[in-house]
């Protein structure tokens, strides 16, 4: 059996374990959807009951409100719950000397995780643009709508965001060996810190390794948040990259090393 078989059916184990948890992909699903939902059916009553104050709740500014909500806030905190999940679900379930004992590969054990969380990631955030664009068209009431170039780009930069942020979740997590403290870290530096270091002027150019800035640099609708900081998208991908290979590296080293 070759290398590349062992790996695709070690993901697909990873996936197939990922997916059965179902409290953590209904939560994900929760946190996902919920937010647009409620977004869309208020704004929809608000426009119903008094027009002349609430514009539609669809149509382009629907969308850019809605993206902005699941690339920003509710998207990376359901990819928080999955990645960590990924990352720490074994170790915290006392399970990882039965994995090790199987002779694989420890590193071979911590890359296969990424995969699966990504793709577990991708179904969430699938079904939440499904709904971003159902609630943009279904409830436009004749406000414009966005262009095809934004509706793609607005799927990829969600996925993208999702994605790293996922990424970053399982290789923190790993580290840590501990969900709760996994989790309790995460969405208080994505959705907390973050956005405040962003907005202190005083740090200068260090505000540059934010991890979500960087992100917002690639949002293809403007990111009305505390601060930005100027920089290019070449420097932007280096900051991704630097938090991929960081948080992934050491999570393949805590994985190769701890204690079985």
């Amino acid at each position: 059996m070759s290398a590349a078989t062992i790996a695709a059916q070690m993901t697909g184990a990873d996936f197939l374990k990922l997916r059965k948890k179902r409290g953590v992909v209904a939560w994900a699903l929760v946190v996902a959807l919920l937010p647009l939902l409620s977004y869309f059916v208020v704004s929809a009553l608000q426009h119903a009951s008094d027009p002349a104050h609430h514009g539609p709740a669809g149509g382009a500014h629907g969308f850019t409100e809605g993206l902005r909500a699941i690339s920003f806030f509710f998207g990376p905190l359901a990819a928080i719950l999955i990645g960590v999940e990924a990352g720490a679900g074994d170790s915290s379930a006392g399970v990882f000397r039965d994995l090790v004992v199987t002779g694989r590969s420890r590193l071979a054990l911590f890359a296969t995780r990424v995969p699966a969380a990504l793709a577990l990631c991708a179904l969430v955030m699938g079904a939440a643009y499904g709904v971003l664009l159902i609630g943009t068209f279904a409830f436009a009431a004749g406000a414009p709508d966005p262009s095809t170039a934004l509706l793609l780009n607005g799927l990829g930069f969600t996925l993208l965001a999702t994605g790293v942020v996922c990424a970053v979740a399982v290789g923190f997590s790993a580290l840590i060996a501990s969900r709760p403290t996994a989790l309790t870290a995460l969405i208080g530096w994505m959705l907390v810190a973050s956005p405040i270091l962003v907005g202190i002027s005083s740090l200068g150019s260090s505000r540059k390794a934010v991890l979500s800035d960087a992100l917002a640099h690639f949002s293809p609708v403007a990111v009305e948040r505390g601060g930005s900081v100027p920089m290019s998208q070449g420097l932007a991908l280096l900051v991704l990259a630097a938090w991929l290979i960081a948080l992934l590296g050491l999570g393949a080293w805590r994985t190769r090393t701890m204690d079985s």
